[in-house]
């Protein structure tokens, strides 16, 4: 699973990824949402940790343009200054998640995990809905044969070939 930190506090932005490191997980940083933006038209990121408050393109703008260019990418938001408001607002664009720092290491992970188990139900989803379409553009294929499935079969019988 590869992970994006954004936010603009350096000493939260590498103790964060140092400690989900150790845990296992594959995590980029990103001081800004020009800079998370950038990463992600570069690399496949599956969980955004994006903090709401920051210079430059905010969280809430990051979070809208992530969501219109990376639909599937999914996206927990974090800040220090949690309301009520941010967090309907985020969620309402897409947001996985909201959380308020201080956040500890497991209750993050819990919400991760949470949000990758989120896209990997999508993306079933997704895959069964192409597979039905893909079923159905194979029967109307099959029925648009002029001689019609009755009338093949009925040949086919009256040949007394096996084909």
């Amino acid at each position: 699973m590869k992970l994006l930190i954004v936010d603009d506090e350096e000493r939260f932005l590498h103790s964060t990824q140092k400690l989900l490191n150790r845990k296992g997980y594959d995590v980029e940083t990103a001081p800004s949402g020009e800079k998370c933006l950038e990463i992600l038209g570069e690399k496949a990121i599956d969980v955004v940790i994006l903090d709401v408050k920051m210079p430059g393109i905010g969280g809430m703008e990051t979070l809208r343009r992530i969501k219109r260019e990376q639909p599937m990418t999914e996206v927990i938001m974090l800040t220090g200054h949690g309301t009520a408001e941010y967090a309907v607002d985020a969620l309402l664009r897409g947001a996985a998640d909201f959380l308020v720092k201080p956040v500890s290491i497991p209750e993050l992970i819990e919400k991760v995990e949470a949000a990758m188990a989120r896209r990997m139900v999508l993306e079933e989803k997704i895959r069964a809905a192409k597979a039905l379409k893909a079923a159905e553009a194979g029967l109307s294929t099959q029925s648009s044969d002029p001689a019609g499935p009755e009338e093949t079969i009925t040949n086919t019988a009256n040949s007394g070939k096996k084909q």
